[in-house]
C-alpha cells in the first residue's frame, strides 16, 4: 500500500547543495510553472523563500483525516518535533496523527467534556489544555497526564504561555483573564481550584482570546464586546484599548518573528494588523463573505499568516497586500476552528466543524489546482480540456458559479440584475440563472463524451446545490 507524503528533505537537500555557489543568500533559481522545475524548490526557511512569502501559501490539498466516532475538531497542533499531529475533538479525545504519512496512529481520552485549547510550552517538555467546564490539564511530551486543576466556572477559550515558560495565562466566558504560576496554579498539593497570581478585569463580555507577547511582559485579549485590550501582567493594569472591530472579536495573535505586529479577527469579517509601537491600526484585510474564526502567523515568514472563516474558507494574507494572495474557498463544508502551521513551514492544517481534519502544502511547480476545494469556476474550468471555448455550457457554467458567490455575500439580486444587463437582458429576454437540472444535463453530456477516461475533480453537481 503507497500511502500520501510531502518529503521535504529533497528541497531542503537541494538548498543545501546550492549554497555553495550562490552569489547571495536572496538568489534562487527560476521557477517556473512546469513540473520539470519540482526538483528547484527550496524550503519555506530559504532566504529566497522568505523574499517571496506568496511561495508558501498551503493551497494543495494532501489528506484529510476523521476519527471513527464522528465530532467536531476544535484544535489541532503539532508536536514539537513536527512528527505528529495532535488534535481535540468536542467529545474530549485527542488523536494522534502522523506527520509525515498522516495516518492514525493513537486516540486518548482527555476531558470529559470539549476540549477547546491546547498549547505547547516554548521548550517543548509540556503541553497544556482546557476544555468546557473550565478544567486545565498538564500532559508531558509522552501525553502522560501530571496534573488538573480547575482555572474558570465557565467555558475556557483560550490559553498562552510567557517567554519563559513560568507563567500561564487563561480567558474564559466569565469575563475575565488570568494568570498563574506555572510550577503551583494551586495552593496545596491536592487542590482541585486553582488559585491565580492575577485576575484582569475589563472586559464587558466573554473574553475569545488572549496571547502572550513573544518577548515582553504584554498580553493582548479580544472579546466579544469588540474591543482588543493590552494588558500588564504583572500589575494587572489595562495599558491600552484598541477600537477597531463593530463586533465580537475571536481571536488575537502577536507576531512571533517581530513582536511588533498584532492580528486581530472578528465576527465583522475583517482582520485587523496593529503595530504596537504605534498603538495603532495599519490596515485592514477584508475578503472573508462570513465571520473570520481564526488566524495563524507563518513560523518562518514574517509578513505572512493564513486565516479561516465560519463559511469553510482559508485565506492566505501577506502584509501589505489588500487582497489575499492564494484562497481555497472550498476547504471544509463547515467552519474552520483553527490552524496550526508545521514548524517548518511547507504545510498547514486546518481543523473543522465538519469533523474533518485537513491537512495542506505548498502547491508544486505545474500544478492545476483544479480539485474541488477550490473556488467554484474549478467545475468548468477542467471542462475546457475537451470543448470549446464558445459552448454555450463555459457561460452558463460562469453565471452560475458568480450568481453562487453574490449568495453567499447576501446580495445575490443585485448581481443577477448586473449579470442580466451585461448580457443584454431586458424585461424578459435576458439570459436567466441556469437551474441545476440544466447544469446537470449539459455535464453528463461531457461525460459520456469524455468516456472512458476518468471525470475531471468537481464535475458532480447535485441536484440541491
Amino acid at each position: 500500500m503507497v500511502r500520501k507524503t510531502v518529503d521535504y528533505q529533497a528541497a531542503a537537500a537541494r538548498w543545501l547543495l546550492d549554497r555553495r555557489w550562490q552569489r547571495d543568500a536572496t538568489w534562487a533559481p527560476p521557477w517556473q510553472p512546469s513540473p520539470e522545475y519540482v526538483y528547484s524548490l527550496y524550503p519555506p526557511c530559504a532566504p529566497a523563500c522568505r523574499a517571496q512569502p506568496v511561495v508558501d501559501a498551503c493551497t494543495r490539498f494532501v489528506h484529510h483525516a476523521q476519527n471513527k466516532q464522528r465530532c467536531a475538531i476544535n484544535v489541532c497542533r503539532w508536536t514539537p518535533e513536527s512528527r505528529r499531529l495532535i488534535t481535540g475533538a468536542s467529545t474530549g479525545e485527542f488523536t494522534l496523527w502522523n506527520g509525515l504519512t498522516f495516518n492514525f496512529e493513537t486516540i486518548l481520552l482527555a476531558h470529559n467534556v470539549a476540549v477547546r485549547c491546547m498549547q505547547w510550552s516554548h521548550d517543548g517538555k509540556w503541553m497544556v489544555t482546557a476544555d468546557q467546564s473550565g478544567l486545565v490539564k498538564y500532559w508531558l511530551s509522552n501525553l502522560n497526564h501530571l496534573k488538573v486543576f480547575r482555572a474558570h466556572q465557565e467555558c475556557i477559550r483560550d490559553l498562552s504561555f510567557a517567554p519563559s515558560d513560568a507563567k500561564l495565562v487563561t480567558c474564559a466566558d466569565d469575563q475575565t483573564i488570568r494568570v498563574w504560576d506555572f510550577e503551583s496554579p494551586t495552593t496545596r498539593a491536592n487542590e482541585v481550584d486553582g488559585t491565580p497570581e492575577r485576575i484582569l478585569r475589563g472586559h464587558g463580555w466573554d473574553v475569545r482570546s488572549v496571547h502572550w507577547h513573544p518577548s515582553k511582559p504584554l498580553l493582548a485579549s479580544g472579546s466579544k464586546d469588540s474591543l482588543v485590550k493590552i494588558w500588564d501582567p504583572k500589575t494587572g493594569k489595562c495599558l491600552t484599548t484598541l477600537h477597531g472591530h463593530k463586533s465580537a472579536v475571536v481571536k488575537v495573535r502577536w507576531n512571533p518573528l517581530n513582536g511588533n505586529y498584532l492580528l486581530s479577527g472578528s465576527r465583522d469579517q475583517s482582520i485587523k494588523l496593529f503595530d504596537i509601537r504605534m498603538m495603532r491600526e495599519v490596515q485592514a484585510f477584508r475578503g472573508h463573505p462570513r465571520e473570520v474564526t481564526t488566524l495563524a502567523w507563518h513560523p518562518l515568514q514574517e509578513d505572512a499568516f493564513a486565516s479561516g472563516g465560519y463559511d469553510g474558507s482559508m485565506l492566505f494574507w501577506v502584509v501589505g497586500r489588500e487582497e489575499p494572495v492564494a484562497q481555497v474557498l472550498n476547504a471544509h463544508h463547515s467552519q474552520v476552528w483553527d490552524l496550526d502551521w508545521h514548524p517548518l513551514g511547507h504545510m498547514i492544517v486546518s481543523a473543522s466543524n465538519d469533523t474533518y481534519t485537513r491537512f495542506w502544502a505548498r502547491p508544486r511547480p505545474g500544478d492545476r489546482m483544479t480539485d474541488r476545494y477550490q473556488r467554484g469556476s474549478a467545475r468548468w474550468e477542467s471542462l475546457r480540456v475537451d470543448i470549446d471555448e464558445d459552448d454555450e455550457l463555459i457561460s452558463e457554467l460562469q453565471e452560475w458559479a458568480l450568481l453562487q458567490a453574490s449568495a453567499n455575500a447576501g446580495d445575490q439580486q443585485a448581481h443577477f440584475e448586473a449579470t442580466v444587463g451585461r448580457t443584454g437582458g431586458g424585461s424578459g429576454g435576458g439570459h436567466m440563472a441556469p437551474d441545476a437540472a440544466i447544469v446537470n444535463q449539459h455535464v453528463n453530456i461531457i461525460r459520456r463524451q469524455r468516456a472512458p477516461s476518468r471525470t475531471p475533480p468537481g464535475l458532480n453537481v447535485s441536484a440541491s446545490s
